[in-house]
């Protein structure tokens, strides 16, 4: 991927329902941003240069220099909870209340990476959490749509990614089983909870010869696909075992019945 770094400059949508932007569509998307973010923290600022050293060794070996450049633009201090914050650039997942967690870096910039991301296009994420992997897609394409079952917390992210200058990423609080069908297509669908099965209104919103990567499983026996569109259809890959929370509402429903 190519990419050029320089600012670019959307609309934030926020809240509980999506807002249409009147301004006309550019012919040439905008360039990412991805200056480096420097925590003023030294503790953090040492852990996160540990972090992106560790991302580019094996096992991990995450080689997308754009995706390591969104990485460390991104202050994952910003989106853990405040009793977490000093342990922002450890590898790991961290609590972020509402039973939900903020992924691990590593599995953040696998899916990132997996997407294959083109700087016009148009993102849709399930499962907008903390507002990590929003804020982590957000210089790399030209706009992200996220939504988050969780009211409270999906109120909270959609303030502190506008706070923050994140003006690509618009925000919905609902049952992302149905996507966003308003916004569709989307070159790239990034799911965050993990299913039983692939969201068939999920596939329905993915434009042809657009990926998709998604867990699904149930409890403890997750795989992570990457899927491609063609045809209507899609073809799935596997990637590796995972373990996310589980995606709810209507797709608990489905799995019900």
């Amino acid at each position: 991927m190519t990419r050029l770094l320089t600012l670019f400059s959307l609309i934030l949508i926020g809240g509980a329902e999506a807002q249409e932007s009147n301004a006309p569509e550019s012919e040439t998307a905008p360039t990412p941003n991805l200056t480096p973010h420097v925590p003023e923290d030294p503790h953090l600022r040492d852990q996160r240069e540990d972090l992106l050293e560790e991302l580019r060794r094996p096992p991990y070996s995450i080689d997308d220099e754009q995706v390591l450049a969104a990485i460390a633009a991104t202050p994952r201090e910003e989106f853990c909870a405040p009793e977490t914050s000093r342990l922002a650039y450890e590898n790991r997942p961290l609590p972020i209340g509402h039973a939900q967690t903020i992924s691990q870096p590593y599995i953040v910039a696998l899916m990132t990476e997996t997407l294959d991301l083109e700087p016009s296009d148009k993102v849709l994420e399930i499962g907008t959490g903390s507002g990590y992997q929003a804020a982590v897609l957000s210089p790399l394409v030209d706009e992200v749509y996220t939504i988050e079952i969780v009211e409270e917390l999906g109120e909270a992210t959609a303030e502190k990614l506008e706070r923050l200058g994140y003006e690509n990423v618009h925000t919905r609080i609902g049952d992302g089983y149905r996507g966003w069908p308003e916004q569709a297509p989307f070159d790239a669908i990034i799911v965050t909870a993990a299913p039983d099965d692939v969201p068939r209104p999920l596939v329905d919103q993915l434009r042809e010869g657009g990926r998709m990567v998604i867990p699904v499983g149930g409890g403890f026996s997750q795989e992570l696909y990457v899927l491609e569109k063609e045809g209507g259809e899609v073809k799935r890959k596997s990637i590796l075992p995972v373990r996310f929370v589980p995606m709810t509402g209507e797709a608990q429903e489905e799995h019900r019945d």
